[in-house]
Protein backbone atom coordinates (compact mmCIF):
# COMPACT_ATOMS: atom_id res chain seq x y z
CA UNK A 1 0.00 0.00 0.00
CA UNK A 2 1.28 3.12 -0.98
CA UNK A 3 0.80 6.83 0.80
CA UNK A 4 -1.45 7.53 -1.30
CA UNK A 5 -4.11 4.49 -0.62
CA UNK A 6 -3.62 5.08 3.20
CA UNK A 7 -7.11 6.86 4.65
CA UNK A 8 -6.93 10.07 6.05
CA UNK A 9 -8.11 10.72 9.38
CA UNK A 10 -10.67 13.78 9.65
CA UNK A 11 -8.39 15.62 12.33
CA UNK A 12 -5.36 15.43 10.01
CA UNK A 13 -7.60 16.21 7.26
CA UNK A 14 -8.30 19.31 8.18
CA UNK A 15 -5.16 20.14 9.57
CA UNK A 16 -3.81 19.82 5.75
CA UNK A 17 -7.16 22.05 4.69
CA UNK A 18 -6.09 24.56 7.52
CA UNK A 19 -2.46 24.59 6.08
CA UNK A 20 -3.34 24.31 2.28
CA UNK A 21 -0.87 21.73 2.09
CA UNK A 22 -0.32 20.45 -1.44
CA UNK A 23 0.88 16.77 -0.45
CA UNK A 24 -2.76 15.81 -0.12
CA UNK A 25 -4.05 17.05 -3.49
CA UNK A 26 -5.37 13.68 -4.90
CA UNK A 27 -5.52 11.67 -0.85
CA UNK A 28 -9.22 13.18 -0.36
CA UNK A 29 -11.79 16.13 -1.16
CA UNK A 30 -13.39 18.35 0.83
CA UNK A 31 -17.05 19.15 0.44
CA UNK A 32 -18.72 22.23 1.82
CA UNK A 33 -21.99 21.70 2.55
CA UNK A 34 -23.15 24.97 2.93
CA UNK A 35 -21.89 25.65 -0.74
CA UNK A 36 -22.36 22.79 -2.76
CA UNK A 37 -18.95 22.42 -3.82
CA UNK A 38 -16.18 20.19 -3.61
CA UNK A 39 -12.22 21.14 -3.54
CA UNK A 40 -8.69 20.56 -3.17
CA UNK A 41 -7.10 20.97 0.32
CA UNK A 42 -4.90 23.56 -1.43
CA UNK A 43 -7.97 25.49 -2.36
CA UNK A 44 -6.80 29.14 -1.86
CA UNK A 45 -10.55 29.81 -1.08
CA UNK A 46 -11.56 30.89 2.45
CA UNK A 47 -11.47 28.48 4.84
CA UNK A 48 -15.21 26.79 5.61
CA UNK A 49 -16.62 26.77 9.14
CA UNK A 50 -15.67 22.93 10.30
CA UNK A 51 -18.66 22.07 11.22
CA UNK A 52 -19.84 22.26 7.22
CA UNK A 53 -16.78 19.88 6.37
CA UNK A 54 -17.19 16.73 5.04
CA UNK A 55 -14.27 14.89 3.72
CA UNK A 56 -15.07 12.37 1.02
CA UNK A 57 -11.98 10.02 -0.75
CA UNK A 58 -12.45 11.32 -4.11
CA UNK A 59 -14.34 13.58 -6.67
CA UNK A 60 -16.45 10.45 -7.50
CA UNK A 61 -17.90 10.07 -3.83
CA UNK A 62 -18.18 13.90 -4.01
CA UNK A 63 -20.26 14.10 -6.69
CA UNK A 64 -22.28 11.02 -6.16
CA UNK A 65 -23.25 12.82 -2.61
CA UNK A 66 -24.44 16.11 -4.99
CA UNK A 67 -21.76 17.99 -4.63
CA UNK A 68 -19.66 19.94 -7.91
CA UNK A 69 -16.33 20.92 -8.30
CA UNK A 70 -14.76 24.32 -7.18
CA UNK A 71 -13.97 26.03 -10.22
CA UNK A 72 -11.23 27.66 -8.36
CA UNK A 73 -9.27 24.78 -7.57
CA UNK A 74 -10.43 22.13 -10.11
CA UNK A 75 -10.44 19.37 -7.55
CA UNK A 76 -11.41 16.45 -10.53
CA UNK A 77 -8.18 17.66 -12.62
CA UNK A 78 -6.22 16.09 -9.79
CA UNK A 79 -5.58 12.56 -11.05
CA UNK A 80 -5.33 13.65 -14.66
CA UNK A 81 -2.42 15.96 -12.95
CA UNK A 82 -1.09 12.79 -11.97
CA UNK A 83 -1.30 10.89 -14.77
CA UNK A 84 0.75 13.13 -16.57
CA UNK A 85 3.38 13.77 -14.47
CA UNK A 86 3.53 9.64 -14.33
CA UNK A 87 3.88 10.23 -18.13
CA UNK A 88 6.35 12.44 -18.30
CA UNK A 89 8.91 10.89 -15.53
CA UNK A 90 8.19 7.56 -17.54
CA UNK A 91 9.53 9.68 -20.63
CA UNK A 92 12.29 11.11 -19.09
CA UNK A 93 13.78 8.17 -17.30
CA UNK A 94 13.31 5.64 -19.80
CA UNK A 95 16.06 6.54 -22.47
CA UNK A 96 18.97 8.26 -21.02
CA UNK A 97 20.71 8.67 -24.75
CA UNK A 98 17.39 10.80 -25.98
CA UNK A 99 15.82 13.74 -24.15
CA UNK A 100 12.34 14.81 -24.56
CA UNK A 101 11.83 18.46 -24.56
CA UNK A 102 9.14 20.19 -23.06
CA UNK A 103 6.57 20.51 -26.16
CA UNK A 104 7.08 16.57 -26.63
CA UNK A 105 6.31 15.73 -23.13
CA UNK A 106 3.18 17.88 -23.36
CA UNK A 107 2.06 16.40 -26.52
CA UNK A 108 2.12 13.59 -24.76
CA UNK A 109 0.09 14.31 -21.76
CA UNK A 110 -2.31 16.09 -23.65
CA UNK A 111 -1.40 19.47 -21.75
CA UNK A 112 -0.46 22.84 -23.52
CA UNK A 113 3.49 23.20 -22.93
CA UNK A 114 2.95 26.34 -20.18
CA UNK A 115 0.49 24.48 -18.10
CA UNK A 116 2.41 20.90 -18.33
CA UNK A 117 5.70 23.16 -16.87
CA UNK A 118 3.48 24.22 -13.91
CA UNK A 119 2.20 20.96 -13.12
CA UNK A 120 4.89 19.20 -13.32
CA UNK A 121 7.26 21.71 -11.22
CA UNK A 122 4.73 21.41 -8.08
CA UNK A 123 4.67 17.72 -8.46
CA UNK A 124 8.17 17.34 -8.46
CA UNK A 125 10.39 20.54 -7.28
CA UNK A 126 11.64 20.91 -10.93
CA UNK A 127 11.19 21.88 -14.05
CA UNK A 128 11.19 18.73 -16.51
CA UNK A 129 14.75 20.56 -17.60
CA UNK A 130 15.82 20.92 -14.13
CA UNK A 131 15.34 17.12 -13.65
CA UNK A 132 16.99 16.21 -16.58
CA UNK A 133 20.08 18.37 -15.73
CA UNK A 134 19.82 17.16 -12.28
CA UNK A 135 19.71 13.23 -13.65
CA UNK A 136 23.02 14.09 -15.67
CA UNK A 137 25.09 15.69 -12.70
CA UNK A 138 23.97 12.83 -10.40
CA UNK A 139 25.37 10.49 -13.13
CA UNK A 140 28.39 11.82 -13.90
CA UNK A 141 28.60 11.96 -9.59
CA UNK A 142 28.03 8.22 -9.61
CA UNK A 143 30.76 7.77 -12.57
CA UNK A 144 33.44 9.81 -10.63
CA UNK A 145 32.61 7.68 -7.23
CA UNK A 146 33.44 4.60 -9.31
CA UNK A 147 36.70 6.01 -10.93
CA UNK A 148 36.09 7.03 -14.11
CA UNK A 149 38.16 10.01 -15.32
CA UNK A 150 36.45 13.50 -14.94
CA UNK A 151 36.02 14.18 -19.09
CA UNK A 152 34.57 10.02 -19.03
CA UNK A 153 32.20 10.68 -16.28
CA UNK A 154 30.84 13.72 -17.92
CA UNK A 155 30.38 12.31 -21.30
CA UNK A 156 29.47 9.40 -19.72
CA UNK A 157 26.35 11.75 -18.22
CA UNK A 158 25.15 12.90 -21.39
CA UNK A 159 26.92 16.03 -21.04
CA UNK A 160 28.53 17.17 -25.15
CA UNK A 161 30.71 19.15 -23.28
CA UNK A 162 32.44 19.84 -20.23
CA UNK A 163 31.35 23.32 -19.67
CA UNK A 164 27.69 22.46 -20.03
CA UNK A 165 28.52 19.64 -17.18
CA UNK A 166 30.09 23.13 -15.05
CA UNK A 167 27.23 25.09 -15.98
CA UNK A 168 24.36 22.40 -14.97
CA UNK A 169 26.43 21.79 -11.78
CA UNK A 170 27.13 25.48 -10.48
CA UNK A 171 25.80 25.83 -7.21
CA UNK A 172 24.89 22.51 -6.63
CA UNK A 173 28.05 20.58 -6.13
CA UNK A 174 29.84 23.10 -4.80
CA UNK A 175 33.26 21.08 -4.73
CA UNK A 176 34.26 20.58 -8.78
CA UNK A 177 34.08 16.84 -9.76
CA UNK A 178 37.87 15.68 -9.20
CA UNK A 179 37.81 17.54 -5.56
CA UNK A 180 34.52 15.00 -5.03
CA UNK A 181 35.79 12.06 -6.37
CA UNK A 182 39.24 12.02 -4.43
CA UNK A 183 37.80 13.35 -1.25
CA UNK A 184 38.46 16.96 -1.01
CA UNK A 185 41.71 17.14 -2.95
CA UNK A 186 42.70 20.63 -3.68
CA UNK A 187 40.21 22.14 -1.67
CA UNK A 188 40.85 24.11 1.64
CA UNK A 189 37.90 23.50 4.46
CA UNK A 190 37.90 25.81 7.60
CA UNK A 191 36.27 24.69 10.57
CA UNK A 192 35.82 24.65 14.20
CA UNK A 193 33.72 22.80 17.02
CA UNK A 194 31.74 25.23 19.12
CA UNK A 195 29.83 25.17 22.07
CA UNK A 196 26.27 25.45 22.07
CA UNK A 197 23.30 25.22 24.21
CA UNK A 198 22.21 22.07 22.56
CA UNK A 199 26.38 20.89 23.15
CA UNK A 200 29.22 20.78 21.06
CA UNK A 201 28.98 21.32 17.37
CA UNK A 202 31.21 20.73 14.36
CA UNK A 203 31.03 23.31 12.07
CA UNK A 204 32.95 23.25 8.63
CA UNK A 205 33.37 25.17 5.55
CA UNK A 206 34.84 25.51 1.64
CA UNK A 207 34.98 28.95 -0.24
CA UNK A 208 31.36 28.25 -1.52
CA UNK A 209 29.56 27.42 2.15
CA UNK A 210 28.82 24.89 4.91
CA UNK A 211 29.72 21.30 3.79
CA UNK A 212 28.89 20.12 7.58
CA UNK A 213 27.02 21.13 10.41
CA UNK A 214 26.82 18.20 13.24
CA UNK A 215 26.80 17.66 16.72
CA UNK A 216 29.65 15.56 19.38
CA UNK A 217 31.83 15.24 15.84
CA UNK A 218 35.26 17.03 15.77
CA UNK A 219 38.66 17.05 13.38
CA UNK A 220 38.61 12.84 13.29
CA UNK A 221 34.85 12.49 11.46
CA UNK A 222 35.56 15.57 9.06
CA UNK A 223 39.09 13.77 8.00
CA UNK A 224 36.80 11.04 7.51
CA UNK A 225 34.72 12.29 5.09
CA UNK A 226 37.34 14.46 3.51
CA UNK A 227 40.35 12.79 3.40
CA UNK A 228 42.43 14.59 1.06
CA UNK A 229 41.04 17.81 1.97
CA UNK A 230 43.41 20.43 3.52
CA UNK A 231 41.53 20.89 6.99
CA UNK A 232 42.01 24.29 8.21
CA UNK A 233 40.75 25.17 11.82
CA UNK A 234 39.57 28.44 12.78
CA UNK A 235 40.28 31.51 10.23
CA UNK A 236 38.96 35.16 10.17
CA UNK A 237 37.12 34.65 6.96
CA UNK A 238 35.09 31.71 8.66
CA UNK A 239 34.43 33.58 12.04
CA UNK A 240 31.41 35.79 10.39
CA UNK A 241 29.85 32.29 8.88
CA UNK A 242 30.52 30.79 12.01
CA UNK A 243 29.08 33.32 14.15
CA UNK A 244 25.86 32.82 11.45
CA UNK A 245 25.64 29.11 11.61
CA UNK A 246 25.55 29.53 15.64
CA UNK A 247 23.18 31.84 15.91
CA UNK A 248 21.02 29.76 13.32
CA UNK A 249 21.38 27.02 15.76
CA UNK A 250 20.86 29.18 19.20
CA UNK A 251 17.74 30.57 17.39
CA UNK A 252 16.53 27.95 14.75
CA UNK A 253 14.02 29.51 12.38
CA UNK A 254 14.68 32.82 11.70
CA UNK A 255 15.25 33.76 8.40
CA UNK A 256 19.26 33.98 7.47
CA UNK A 257 21.15 33.62 4.58
CA UNK A 258 24.04 30.70 4.77
CA UNK A 259 25.63 29.30 1.80
CA UNK A 260 25.79 25.80 1.84
CA UNK A 261 28.43 23.07 -0.27
CA UNK A 262 26.26 20.27 -0.14
CA UNK A 263 25.82 17.38 -2.68
CA UNK A 264 23.63 14.52 -2.91
CA UNK A 265 22.43 12.35 -6.15
CA UNK A 266 19.12 13.88 -7.61
CA UNK A 267 16.51 12.35 -5.04
CA UNK A 268 18.46 13.56 -2.22
CA UNK A 269 18.78 17.26 -3.40
CA UNK A 270 15.11 17.23 -4.32
CA UNK A 271 13.94 15.93 -0.50
CA UNK A 272 16.47 18.75 1.17
CA UNK A 273 15.01 20.90 -1.09
CA UNK A 274 11.77 20.35 0.20
CA UNK A 275 13.02 20.60 3.72
CA UNK A 276 13.76 23.72 3.51
CA UNK A 277 10.39 24.93 2.51
CA UNK A 278 9.14 23.53 5.39
CA UNK A 279 8.33 26.83 7.55
CA UNK A 280 9.60 27.05 10.98
CA UNK A 281 7.71 25.63 13.61
CA UNK A 282 5.97 23.51 11.31
CA UNK A 283 6.54 19.50 10.23
CA UNK A 284 5.75 17.15 7.89
CA UNK A 285 5.70 13.34 7.60
CA UNK A 286 8.39 11.08 5.40
CA UNK A 287 5.46 10.14 3.78
CA UNK A 288 4.44 14.17 3.10
CA UNK A 289 8.25 15.06 1.86
CA UNK A 290 7.73 11.88 -0.49
CA UNK A 291 4.70 13.04 -1.84
CA UNK A 292 5.68 16.59 -2.18
CA UNK A 293 9.31 15.52 -4.53
CA UNK A 294 6.93 13.68 -6.53
CA UNK A 295 7.83 10.10 -5.71
CA UNK A 296 4.87 8.94 -3.11
CA UNK A 297 5.67 5.35 -3.14
CA UNK A 298 9.32 6.29 -1.77
CA UNK A 299 8.85 7.38 2.02
CA UNK A 300 11.86 4.92 3.13
CA UNK A 301 14.02 6.65 0.27
CA UNK A 302 12.55 10.12 1.82
CA UNK A 303 13.74 9.06 5.15
CA UNK A 304 17.26 7.51 3.86
CA UNK A 305 17.90 11.24 2.05
CA UNK A 306 16.98 13.08 5.32
CA UNK A 307 19.53 10.85 7.05
CA UNK A 308 22.01 11.90 4.20
CA UNK A 309 22.03 15.21 5.19
CA UNK A 310 25.44 16.50 6.18
CA UNK A 311 23.94 20.30 7.27
CA UNK A 312 21.77 19.68 10.88
CA UNK A 313 18.93 22.49 11.36
CA UNK A 314 20.35 24.59 8.33
CA UNK A 315 19.08 21.93 6.21
CA UNK A 316 16.21 21.50 8.74
CA UNK A 317 15.93 17.45 8.86
CA UNK A 318 14.36 17.66 12.41
CA UNK A 319 11.22 18.85 11.28
CA UNK A 320 10.17 15.76 9.81
CA UNK A 321 8.21 13.56 12.01
CA UNK A 322 6.27 10.41 11.63
CA UNK A 323 3.47 9.90 10.38
CA UNK A 324 1.46 9.01 13.17
CA UNK A 325 2.83 12.03 14.93
CA UNK A 326 5.59 10.86 17.29
CA UNK A 327 8.64 12.33 17.00
CA UNK A 328 10.99 10.05 14.82
CA UNK A 329 14.72 9.49 14.99
CA UNK A 330 17.53 12.19 14.73
CA UNK A 331 21.15 11.13 13.90
CA UNK A 332 22.39 13.57 17.13
CA UNK A 333 19.35 11.88 19.49
CA UNK A 334 15.53 13.00 19.89
CA UNK A 335 16.23 15.91 22.83
CA UNK A 336 18.00 17.62 20.69
CA UNK A 337 15.39 17.52 18.08
CA UNK A 338 12.66 18.20 20.43
CA UNK A 339 14.39 21.55 21.80
CA UNK A 340 14.85 22.58 18.30
CA UNK A 341 11.27 22.20 17.41
CA UNK A 342 10.03 23.86 20.71
CA UNK A 343 12.44 26.52 19.91
CA UNK A 344 11.42 27.38 16.95
CA UNK A 345 7.72 27.06 17.78
CA UNK A 346 7.96 29.76 20.39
Amino acid sequence: MTVLDTPVSEDRAWQAVQSRDRTFDGRFVTGVLTTGIYCRPSCSARHPRRENVRFFPDAGEAEQFGLRACMRCRPNDVSRDEEAVTIALRLLDSDEERTPGLAELAEATGYSPTHFQRVFKRAVGLSPAEYLRAKRVARAGDALSSGASVTEAIYEAGFGASSRFYEASEGRLGMTPSAWREGGRGVTIHWAVVPTSLGAMLVAATGKGVCRLSFEEGCEELAARFPNAELVEGGSDFAHLLASVVAAVEQPGQSRVIPLDVQGTAFQEAVWRELQRIPAGETRSYAQIAAAVGKPGAVRAAGSANGANNVAVLIPCHRVIRTDGSIGGYAYGEEIKRELLKRERG
